[in-house]
């Protein structure tokens, strides 16, 4: 997957863009503007989610309203600045007015729960890296209700913004997996279960488990138990295992 990065444009264009403050042929004199930068936006998150990021272009995006590309950039100046918006945007979908669950365990695992549905709703996300945040009014709204997990603990606020980061990271890296399980299957015909299928008699004639006793042993249960794999499963086995060493560290800081 080719990688975008976040923070790439002009900062003042991403920051009026991302918070409507920008000067659009709306607020000039003459013919009412044919579109809104939220509508632009909404488009060139419908190619992402259909074709991937890298069909994202201006032009692409513009042949999508039927107009130029030029006619484009009197909204949006450049695809830096669109993806900032459109990874903005997606955000939103992840924040809710409460949280459903009584503690702070059940609460992040909501949290993981709904990024894990984020990005199986728009994988093109993962290929965004945000090590520069898009400082957009969604993203930040996520950011405040994904804290607020930790509500009614004895986390300090650094350690709460670093526990969260850990979930994140952790539901990042699940869900990568995941899409690249997709995206093989699209890319060969082929299911998981019918790839293991072609190629696991013939490992048998090479495998000798007396060479990889651990390997034969444990890849043998797995795949008796599991098949051929299921991300879910697998994100929901290890989600409670962040969570559980998150809970030691809860623990100490509640105790007395």
């Amino acid at each position: 997957m080719s990688t975008e990065y976040s923070g790439a444009g002009d900062p003042r264009r991403s920051i009026e863009l991302l918070w409507g403050r920008v000067s659009t042929p709306s607020a000039r004199r003459g013919p009412r503007p044919k579109f809104t930068v939220p509508g632009i936006v909404a488009v060139a998150v419908a190619l992402a989610d259909t074709e991937g990021l890298a069909a994202v272009s201006m032009r692409r995006v513009a042949e999508q309203l039927g107009v130029t590309a030029m006619s484009l950039y009197t909204y949006v100046p450049s695809k830096a600045e669109l993806i900032d918006v459109m990874v903005d945007a997606v955000a939103g979908e992840a924040v809710q007015n409460s949280y459903t669950g009584p503690g702070w365990r059940e609460r992040l695992a909501e949290v993981a729960r709904d990024n894990w549905e984020l990005y199986r709703r728009h994988p093109w996300l993962l290929q965004v890296a945000s090590s520069r945040p898009v400082l957009g009014p969604n993203t930040i709204a996520k950011y405040d209700f994904e804290l607020r997990a930790f509500e009614n603990t004895g986390i300090g606020d650094l350690e709460r913004d670093q526990l969260l980061s850990l979930v994140l990271d952790y539901v990042t890296g699940a869900a990568r997996a995941a899409v690249l399980a997709d995206q093989a299957e699209q890319r060969t015909g082929r299911s998981d279960a019918e790839w293991w299928a072609a190629y696991a008699p013939l490992l048998s004639e090479v495998l000798d488990p007396a060479r990889f006793p651990t390997a034969a042993r444990i890849g043998q249960a797995a795949g008796e138990e599991y098949g051929a794999g299921d991300p879910q499963r697998a994100f929901a086995f290890g989600l409670q295992r962040v969570l559980d060493g998150i809970a030691l560290f809860v623990d100490r800081a509640d105790s007395p």
